[in-house]
């Protein structure tokens, strides 16, 4: 080789090496507003952890599941945090979707109904007969008819009052309906923050029920995933570091995340933040099997639940839904 080709090769050789270094941009869609919940992702964030894995996150927001998972589907966003719930119903639409989880970050469905003991509900059979606030957007009232018939509860018994998510809380606080439905982590919280006594507050969680579904997880546009699996994996572990921070540092990591809300009240989502590692995250199956992962003999439970309310033109397996192979081994998931 000459000299002018060697010299050639020493020049280009810093350059591809800056190319390989060059992080990979990711855009990443939540499909609700900020709060304590999603902690882990802004820990990974604000703390380097994306940078790590050599990733460039941006964050988004669409306004709901549906939004966030079309966005994926056209490419818009290479991932985002979705109901696993929603994206099974989006797999039988009729211009389907792709889109497949990679990682659950909630191994419980936060869908609960939260009501005042002062109005005569104790446990799930006192709903009969009383009236329940439900907003036009709730997703926990679509399983309903599959925890009403477990637990023997005649859901024609049960009136519900359809109102804005923006008046769930008020209206309940106010006493004007006897329960809401929602995520236990907001609807809870909320009314607590309001001024309505922890006493007088029963949390009905559907999981505590008989409901088999999962909550919140990371779906993946399937080109850039299998483009980019490598950034996806890298994507999981980085996520997996900002759990392990969350759940050791709490506190630190509710001050990542209120700085970047409008007007966030500290104590309000620290507390957010602990029902939901307690209640959704790291529950009995996550620490035996690791956090991201799911059972699919139990997802195949939850889509069966699901059908009683949604009429499958083509019921979708587990293997539709999730895939596993972007997850690190179990040794690297396991959380104490």
């Amino acid at each position: 080789m000459g000299l002018s080709a060697l010299a050639c090769l020493a020049a280009t050789t810093p350059l591809l090496a800056a190319e390989e270094k060059q992080p990979v941009a990711i855009q990443f869609t939540f499909d609700r507003p900020l709060d304590s919940s999603i902690a882990p992702f802004i820990v990974a964030a604000s703390r380097g952890l994306f940078g790590a894995q050599h990733l460039a996150v941006t964050f988004n927001q669409a306004a709901g599941s549906t939004e966030a998972i079309a966005r994926v589907a056209k490419g818009d966003a290479d991932l985002a945090l979705v109901d696993l719930n929603e994206l099974i119903r989006a797999h039988d639409k009729a211009e389907g979707t792709p889109a497949k989880a990679v990682f659950v970050l909630f191994n419980r469905s936060p869908y609960a109904i939260v009501a005042r003991k002062s109005r005569g509900i104790h446990t799930l059979v006192d709903v009969d007969g009383k009236t329940v606030g439900v907003a036009d957007s709730d997703l926990s009232i679509r399983l309903w008819p599959a925890v009403a018939r477990q637990n023997g509860i005649n859901a024609a018994h049960v009136k519900f009052f359809r109102m804005s998510a923006a008046v769930r809380e008020p209206i309940l606080s106010a006493g004007q309906v006897d329960a809401v439905t929602g995520f236990s982590y907001l609807s809870a919280v909320n009314l607590r923050d309001r001024g309505v006594p922890a006493s007088d507050l029963v949390v009905l969680r559907y999981a505590d029920f008989g409901c088999e579904a999962y909550g919140f997880a990371v779906i993946a546009n399937p080109a850039f995933a299998a483009s980019r699996p490598d950034a996806v994996k890298g994507f999981v572990r980085a996520l997996i570091a900002g759990i392990h921070v969350t759940v050791k540092e709490p506190e630190r990591a509710v001050d990542d995340v209120v700085g970047r809300m409008e007007n966030g009240a500290r104590d309000l989502e620290l507390e957010r933040l602990k029902t939901v590692l307690a209640d959704n995250v790291l529950t009995a199956e996550v620490r035996r099997n690791g956090l991201g992962a799911l059972d699919p003999i139990r997802l195949e439970r939850s889509i069966d639940q699901i059908a009683e309310d949604y009429k499958f033109k083509k019921r979708p397996t587990a293997a539709d839904i999730f895939d596993e192979s972007f997850l690190p081994p179990v040794a690297g998931r396991l959380i104490n």
